[in-house]
């Protein structure tokens, strides 16, 4: 009898395992258009970061900078993307980098046009225009639609901390041709007020 169940399992597991694979062969995975600027030298572009990250060192009082991960201006109006990686469904932004980036986007406002979007994602492969991310606008964090928590509210961590948690329920999921597509429309903007 155990072995008669142990042999009906199996057959069932392996039929699952079959079932899913054609799944998987059946799915059509779409590869975006090759990107537009590569770099070139990768040994170049490492050293050029290598340099930069020897100007902090040990000893000193100032710890390691905060960077933007992507900058791009147009006629004047700028489109900024800050992205950070989930954990336990939130991300992680340190309160002077979330600082830094008020100010700047509140200054560039005051001149001209600014988007500054966090993206959250898992790992991701940015070649597939249907892999999903998960983003806010600064005027959401601006305006408090996105929660300011500096405590973990299902408390998983020790207390208050030097860090903004963001909940990727508070965020809202697009595809990578969304996010391409919202970036597109803010180039035609600026090329209509500028």
């Amino acid at each position: 009898m155990e072995n008669e169940t142990s042999d009906l399992i199996d057959t069932i597991y392996e039929k699952e395992k079959i079932l899913e694979s054609e799944q998987k062969s059946n799915q059509v995975i779409r590869k975006s258009p090759k990107a537009k600027y590569q770099i070139f030298d990768e040994s170049e572009f490492t050293r050029g970061r290598e340099v930069l990250g020897d100007l902090i060192v040990h000893g000193m009082i100032a710890s390691g900078g905060t960077d933007i991960d992507w900058l791009v201006e147009h006629k004047g109006g700028f489109v900024i993307l800050e992205f950070k990686g989930f954990h336990n469904d939130k991300i992680n932004i340190p309160k002077g980098q979330i600082i830094a980036y008020e100010k700047l986007h509140e200054k560039l406002n005051k001149a001209t046009k600014c988007y500054l979007y966090v993206v959250g994602c898992d790992d991701i492969d940015f070649s597939n225009p249907d892999s999903t991310v998960w983003i806010f606008e600064m005027t959401q964090w601006r305006t408090g639609a996105i929660p300011k928590n500096t405590s973990d509210i299902y408390g998983d961590d020790l207390g208050k901390q030097n860090k903004f948690i963001v909940y990727r329920e508070f965020m809202e999921e697009i595809s990578i041709e969304e996010l391409r597509n919202l970036v597109d429309s803010h180039w035609k903007e600026f090329e209509k007020i500028m």
